[in-house]
């Protein structure tokens, strides 16, 4: 241990297992460790056996529950968006290779009391049950203008300047009702509060165009896909790159402490007595807890049901979206269920998901909106973790922490975070123009 590396990585988070392969690429020596005996750190995915031993504390399922090897229950549920910064950085970084996806079936929105499936294009907003007759019209209009912008075109623009006019203003100018832009904002552009409407309108507008041209990608139901196996296989196959490249890995490595010199930059780690040198430091925010502060705590609920969520199409994989406004809350609820047909559970068993920003100490009261969707539940467990961001000054100490996870069911907020943090680590903007029809032959195979 006793070496030199460019960049020292603690914990084997996705995050900070994508970041390790990135680097390990660039040609950085990079040295991997974490404290606990397995990958994945926050992000991991679990058996049921470990399940049982993080929220029973015993280790004994229910043997009517079935076969314990084959769930792979996700601590941190999210989806893929087909054409999303995850995905292009797979492709850039050839990772795809290590990982199966398939295409997750459904994508729905709650609007009083009812889920409807997302309309994400013109043809789908004039058969939509969301909307009258007349307002049918207008969303058909918003989704036709949205779908020929083009920001290299200034014809497409309609004389807007998207840079400085709000999205609030964008809708208004084309009368959308109140309904449709919670649907719009919040199941297709994927903000998770209201604060986007004052806003420039680019980023809105650029997100629903993702999400329709994710969309369109596999032509299934929905524009998100997911790995078979779960979501723990993305880190060992960003750890997988890393190790490709020269990067090393050691796990179960005990109090892992970040050394300083007396300038307080960081010039190392030591663990069991041993310490590696580094110029630059990367973790997640419980190796750093002194450079970082509490913004929130997420509040999740993790179901085991024998049936698929009603109203959802019998759909296998799914993503509904409770937005904030349709349940008196300051920010939207998730709902996400998978089953046998990703390989995360046996055949008839489906996991759901519900997850929010908890805005009070009650978990279990606070998602029962979520809850009440799902029917019949065989199981069920209740968490909540604090959510952190990094307080330090990184020029001054040479540490890069993570963000931690939200309560998002999609992985766009995660890559935004790793690709910043990227250029603070490098000083260069990672290019991702990858080609994205790769991704589809992937999908897939």
């Amino acid at each position: 241990m006793d070496e030199e590396y460019d960049v020292i990585v603690l914990g084997t988070g996705l995050k900070e297992c994508i970041l390790s392969g990135l680097l390990s690429v660039d040609g950085l020596k990079v040295l991997h460790m974490d404290r606990n005996d397995y990958y994945g750190g926050e992000s991991s995915s679990l058996n049921l056996t470990q399940l049982w031993k993080r929220f029973r504390g015993s280790d004994t399922p229910q043997e009517n529950l079935g076969a314990i090897r084959e769930y792979n229950v996700d601590m941190i549920p999210k989806f893929i968006m087909a054409n999303g910064g995850l995905v292009q950085t797979l492709i850039h970084t050839d990772v795809t290779k290590y990982l199966n996806f398939k295409a997750v079936d459904g994508s729905f929105v709650y609007k009083k009391g009812k889920i409807y499936k997302v309309p994400a294009t013109d043809v789908e907003a004039l058969k939509s049950p969301l909307m009258g007759l007349f307002e049918k019209r207008r969303a058909r209009k918003f989704f036709i203008y949205v779908q020929d912008y083009d920001e290299k075109d200034p014809k497409s623009h309609e004389g807007l300047d998207l840079s400085k006019v709000t999205a609030r203003e964008i809708i208004s100018k084309y009368g959308l009702e109140d309904d449709t832009i919670d649907f719009i904002g919040h199941a297709l552009a994927l903000h998770n509060d209201d604060d986007y409407l004052d806003q420039p309108a680019i980023d809105f507008v650029m997100r629903i165009k993702l999400y329709a041209e994710s969309l369109a990608r596999f032509q299934g139901g929905s524009p998100y896909i997911y790995p078979l196996y779960g979501l723990g296989e993305l880190p060992q196959a960003f750890a997988r790159l890393s190790a490709v490249y020269g990067g090393t890995y050691m796990l179960n490595k005990p109090e892992c402490k970040v050394e300083f010199d007396s300038s307080g930059k960081a010039i190392g780690v030591t663990s069991a007595g041993e310490t590696a040198k580094c110029k630059k430091v990367v973790c997640d925010p419980s190796y750093l807890s002194d450079k970082v502060k509490k913004v929130g705590k997420v509040a999740r609920a993790v179901c085991i049901m024998s049936h698929p969520i009603p109203d959802t199409n019998d759909a296998h994989s799914v993503q509904i979206i409770l937005p904030q406004k349709q349940l008196g809350r300051k920010s939207d609820m998730y709902l996400f269920c998978c089953s046998y047909a990703h390989n995360v559970a046996p055949k008839g068993k489906y996991i759901a998901f519900v997850s929010a920003e908890a805005e009070t100490d009650n978990p279990e009261e606070e998602l029962k909106p979520g809850i009440e969707l799902l029917g019949p539940i065989d199981e069920i467990f209740y968490h909540s973790y604090d959510t952190y961001v990094p307080t330090n000054q990184q020029e001054e100490d040479n540490c890069f922490i993570s963000g931690s996870y939200d309560a998002t069911t999609h992985f766009e907020s995660t890559v935004a975070d790793v690709l910043e943090m990227y250029t603070k680590i490098t000083g260069k903007t990672l290019d991702l123009s990858v080609d994205l029809s790769a991704a589809s032959a992937a999908a897939d195979n």
